[in-house]
């Protein structure tokens, strides 16, 4: 039974809130508390807007707005499904605790430019929502590349030659690869007529041969895949880590690599559909790709003694989890593809956010000198060690149960040889992670003598992340229903397959 479609405006709303706290952040630029409010409250503005829609989601029904139409065929329009509300709700959640840590941050370490970084940051924002809650790929382009240019002042925060540098590396991978996305956008509107997205997807061999089909896979792939930080598209990554940390933490966690992520779902589920793919055999080198990535990230990791930059290359490897996942093809690989989404946002996010107290606290940036930090920083360094866990996929930690999924998907499909690469990922993401957590508690070092938290501003964040890194673990539905509107998601996208008994 197709869902019943509602005219709404709140996606249009969610989307608009941010933007306007950016024009109002510029204008009390010079007035700091004033500029944060403005911050903190479409903060928390946004996440109600999103959260009110989530009842209606939940219960099968699809928001949308009247569609704008540029021309004939051509619309722009604003649609909330289980998969948008999946990847809005975890960006406007994640969005409140980013902006308490970022008011802290940025007092503690004395940054300049902060109310460019503020107004940038509420842009990214309003440009996430546009890519969760994007009805057809024209909107999604569009927003994605508002993203793009939004997140260009953040990475040249420090306005030095390094920043500037990484800055045009991130605007080179992401722009160029964004006109490959436009190409294939383009082909796609000229053989079928519109690019709205359903699920189980609307391309089929009777629109184009089956070379035209893999060549449009393959330009929308590289143009999701950039950002996604899939291999060898992700050199950005690591380069984009001078910014400050929060900048990293918006990065890897709440908006720019997971709308990589996100656009790889939509172009597989929701554009070509796995029966197409099955049929034109791009999936598999995509998901050979994908554990490529898995695996060499995570041996690159191993080597990187700049704590960012590890967790950088982590973000690499572990963003590839998701698209492993949706190349499967298979209902458990896209439910453990999208929930991985959200269990790397809560897990990343607090190893960044620990990263950057370390930072503004000790000023120590390599981790060969931060042995003994956990008996100035306990709070922290648990918090630290107990993404690090999660990262691996340990049990009760919400990183076991997407990638427990994830395996089952790759049983599903037949290809049990992806089981034993997640399994030789969780290895090394413990021998690259944990370490650091054991230095932390059990070195010792004359620099770390005596109790020193970073501000309540910084610490209470990390908090917070990583307790529900450990609630989802146990309820993966705790809070946004997380793990039901991935099922649902799964659900609609290989409609063969039906939901009996709580179980796949």
């Amino acid at each position: 039974m197709a869902p019943e479609i509602l005219l709404d405006y709140r996606p249009l709303w969610a989307v608009l809130i941010s933007l306007v706290a950016a024009v109002l952040i510029l204008i009390t630029g010079e007035r700091p508390n004033l500029r944060e409010s403005w911050t903190i409250l479409a903060a928390f503005g946004k996440v109600a807007i999103v959260f009110s829609m989530l009842p209606l989601v939940l219960s099968g029904q699809v928001l949308e707005i009247a569609p704008i139409h540029v021309a004939k065929g051509i619309s722009l329009q604003l649609r909330v499904d289980t998969a948008g509300m999946l990847f809005a709700a975890l960006a406007s959640a994640l969005w409140v605790v980013t902006s308490f840590y970022s008011i802290g941050y940025m007092r503690g370490h004395h940054e300049k430019n902060q109310t460019g970084y503020f107004a940038a940051f509420a842009v990214c924002l309003s440009a996430t929502m546009g890519i969760a809650f994007a009805a057809n790929l024209l909107t999604f382009f569009v927003f994605y590349e508002i993203l793009t240019i939004a997140t260009y002042p953040l990475v040249i925060h420090a306005r030095n030659d390094e920043a500037i540098k990484s800055g045009r590396k991130y605007l080179a991978y992401t722009l160029i690869a964004g006109q490959l996305f436009l190409i294939g956008i383009v082909w796609t509107y000229l053989i079928v007529g519109n690019g709205d997205f359903q699920a189980g997807g609307f391309l089929s061999l009777n629109h184009a041969s089956v070379g035209a089909l893999q060549t449009i896979f393959v330009l929308m792939i590289i143009g999701t895949a950039v950002k996604a930080g899939v291999m060898p598209l992700h050199g950005w990554l690591p380069a984009a880590m001078v910014a400050p940390t929060p900048v990293s933490a918006l990065l890897h966690a709440v908006a720019v690599v997971k709308a990589g992520a996100f656009g790889i779902l939509r172009v597989i589920g929701y554009v070509f559909g796995p029966e197409l793919l099955s049929q034109i055999g791009v999936a598999t080198v995509l998901a050979w790709v994908a554990a490529f990535t898995i695996i060499v990230s995570s041996l690159i990791a191993m080597k990187q003694d700049n704590l960012k930059r590890r967790l950088a290359f982590s973000t690499v490897g572990q963003l590839s989890y998701v698209v492993l996942g949706v190349s499967l093809l298979t209902p458990l690989g896209f439910l453990g593809g999208m929930y991985h989404i959200i269990a790397h946002a809560f897990m990343k996010i607090t190893l960044f956010f620990c990263a950057g107290a370390i930072n503004v606290t000790t000023h120590e940036t390599e981790i060969s000198r931060m042995k003994g930090i956990g008996k100035r920083m306990p709070i922290t360094m648990a918090a630290f060690t107990i993404a690090s866990f999660g990262i691996a996929g340990f049990p009760f930690i919400v990183g076991f149960i997407s990638k427990w999924n994830l395996a089952l998907g790759a049983l599903q499909a037949g290809k049990g040889l992806y089981v034993a690469v997640l399994i030789g990922s969780a290895m090394l993401s413990t021998a690259y992670l944990v370490p650091v957590g054991y230095m932390a508690f059990f070195k010792t070092s004359d620099k770390f003598t005596k109790f020193g938290e970073a501000s309540n501003m910084m610490l209470i964040p990390i908090i917070i992340t990583a307790t529900l890194s450990l609630v989802l673990g146990v309820l993966p539905n705790f809070g946004a229903n997380f793990y039901d509107l991935a099922v649902m998601s799964a659900q609609s996208i290989v409609k063969s397959i039906q939901l009996v008994g709580g179980g796949w």
